[in-house]
């Protein structure tokens, strides 16, 4: 499948940013600015995004503002198009381990992804019933006018969005009684949708309790968003893991080995997903997106089964003389291009833009304007978020083979530590170049404690 042009980046540019990590702050927020088309108003909000006033306007008894490190994943090369990725995280290596997985991948010819319609699920919860099957044959006969009733969003209806189908569940044993909970299957577009979820609820709730006789409870959506789905693929020969320390086939062996203790065991799972979730929270932080929600309902769809499991399937393909990794992550991933903070934070803005997303003046950011054939697509046409979670469930595997590949090994302590060398010094006191002069000495040592930064402080 082609994908849609993306206005913004200029395409015969390679996401290839050799020694990007050795450039000066100035010199990469420049190469960033040209990367991005930023106007010089954009490029001053990569330092200082928004004031006080600007956060008193977002959240309520606000006293300050919280900074977070700001970065840029390189090298991806995401279904033949290279991306950077904006990535706001605190956690020293998370950002040099992306892009050198990045790099890795390219071996392979890149990254491959896919994902569903964004349809949400909202739901109406139903108490008091006196017969569930009648209740639910009567709300099943009565599906078009329920889906008329939650049809809220005249914008998303004119996209192609809105109420799309319905389900009835029966709970018959719960500890409050039995229920009936329906599900109306809401496409969002590029909304992440928790607003057009709700609100359709609230609205298809008293015909609901009309067709059923019950009493409608809760009217809320689901961040189980598991009919939101995106998907991402690599395969990297096995050479391309070769080092003078280790062999490309045994480094490919140790990332399965790895793969199958966190699906087997829930111990090493819930760790190898918190993996996944260093690259894929980072990106939807600097995007303005909901976090919490898309971790809660992949966790949930990580036990779907019954058992907590990896998110990822690693394995070993082919003969030994022409082994290759393969490698595949799927998650629930709710995410939006267009309302909440994706348009009233600056950094936001600016973090699709690096995408290359377009940012226009009457509803935020749009998906970009070239269709497959060269005609004109709608600016929320669903190419937004989808491909939106595209990349984010790209980064999310790049993270995991990093943390693997490490972990398989030297171990994944060794360049954590080397990049942690810096936050020590600098938690000991040290200013402007002695923080480098420092953390070299730390490493050198293999002493990174703040105890030994701060004695040579003081040499």
């Amino acid at each position: 499948m082609r994908r849609p042009a993306i206005s913004g980046i200029a395409h015969n540019r390679s996401s290839r940013l050799e020694g990007f990590y050795r450039r000066s702050l100035e010199d990469r927020v420049a190469l960033i600015s040209e990367w991005a088309a930023l106007t010089s108003e954009e490029t001053a909000l990569l330092a200082d995004s928004i004031g006080p006033r600007h956060a008193d306007l977002m959240i309520e008894n606000v006293v300050g503002r919280f900074a977070m490190p700001f970065g840029i994943g390189a090298n991806f090369l995401i279904d033949g198009r290279d991306y950077l990725i904006p990535m706001a995280i605190e956690e020293p290596s998370v950002v040099a381990a992306v892009s050198s997985a990045a790099l890795l991948a390219r071996a392979g010819g890149g990254f491959s992804t896919g994902s569903t319609d964004p349809v949400m699920i909202a739901q109406i919860q139903l108490l008091d019933i006196a017969d569930a099957v009648k209740s639910k044959n009567a709300i099943l006969a009565s599906k078009e006018r329920i889906l008329a009733c939650a049809n809220t969003s005249p914008s998303l209806s004119r996209l192609g969005g809105g109420p799309q189908g319905l389900e009835v569940r029966c709970l018959p044993d719960t500890p409050a009684g039995p229920m009936l909970i329906v599900h109306l299957l809401i496409d969002c577009r590029d909304a992440m949708g928790a607003n057009a979820a709700n609100t359709a609820a609230e609205a298809a709730a008293p015909v609901l309790e009309q067709l059923s006789g019950g009493r409608a409870g809760l009217r809320i959506l689901s961040n189980l968003s598991d009919r939101r789905r995106a998907w991402v693929e690599v395969e990297i020969p096995a050479k391309a893991f070769d080092s003078s320390d280790y062999s490309g086939r045994d480094v490919i062996r140790g990332i399965a080995e790895a793969n199958a203790f966190a699906v087997a065991d829930i111990y090493r799972a819930t760790t190898h997903n918190k993996g996944i979730f260093n690259g894929v929270d980072a990106v939807l932080l600097a995007t303005g997106n909901d976090w919490r929600a898309v971790e809660a309902g992949a966790h949930a769809w990580a036990a779907r089964d019954g058992q907590y499991r990896a998110l990822t399937d690693w394995h070993v393909r082919g003969c030994e003389e022409g082994e290759t990794l393969y490698g595949r992550l799927e998650l629930p991933l709710a995410v939006g291009t267009v309302g909440g903070a994706t348009r009233s934070h600056p950094s936001a803005r600016i973090a699709l833009k690096i995408l290359g997303f377009e940012i226009d003046g009457t509803n935020g950011i749009g998906p970009g304007n070239c269709g497959h054939d060269g005609d004109t697509v709608a600016r929320s046409g669903s190419h937004g978020a989808k491909r939106l979670s595209e990349i984010i469930a790209a980064v999310g595997l790049a993270q995991n083979l990093a943390a693997l590949r490490a972990l398989a090994t030297t171990g994944i302590q060794k360049g954590h530590m080397r990049l942690h060398a810096r936050q020590v010094a600098v938690s000991a006191g040290a200013e402007g170049e002695a923080v480098e002069y420092i953390a070299a000495r730390l490493i050198a040592e293999g002493r990174v404690r703040v105890e030994r930064a701060r004695e040579l402080l003081q040499t």
